[in-house]
């Protein structure tokens, strides 16, 4: 499907819970098996996002528009570190729920999504992004600077 518009993202906004709750049912949906009807889910979903959504909170959103259509999002949550003494910013940027529709990948919308999220870490003056990336999405992190490093650890709980 080619879009008539060419792709825009704007900041998300509590209005948008519904349609991005979808997004998130979709997106997870394809990678393991559900356990929860999906008109539960967007109830229970779409309550949350609306509530992270509001202005002054740790959530930060975008939505990926194609031909009017909400058609992708990019979740990130800023974390913040301890005050220390030493020249080193105080926050970090998680970045999660990171879908594109399939019938608009391609199209350069991941990248506008990347990309409004790189501007906010860098005028919100966050020291790292951090993120869990698929073997697919790879690329994608590697042509917008994301780089691996050997000094995290993580240990699985559940």
């Amino acid at each position: 499907m080619n879009p008539t518009k060419a792709p825009s993202v704007r900041a998300a906004q509590p209005a948008d819970a519904d349609a991005l709750a979808r997004l998130r049912y979709d997106f997870r949906a394809a990678l393991k098996p559900v356990d929860e009807a999906q008109s539960e889910f967007i109830v229970r979903c779409s309550a949350w996002m609306r509530e992270r959504l509001a202005p002054g909170g740790i959530w930060m959103a975008w939505v990926l528009e194609v031909d009017s259509a909400v058609s992708g999002a990019l979740w990130m949550q800023l974390m913040e570190k301890i005050p220390n003494p030493v020249v080193e910013r105080e926050c970090h940027g998680y970045v999660t729920n990171f879908y594109v529709v399939p019938e608009h990948r391609g199209t350069g919308g991941g990248s506008l999504l990347l990309r409004a999220a790189v501007e906010a870490c860098e005028r919100l003056e966050v020291d790292k992004m951090f993120l869990w990336p698929t073997a697919r999405s790879r690329p994608l992190y590697a042509r917008h600077g994301f780089g691996t490093q050997d000094d995290v650890l993580v240990r699985q709980t559940g």
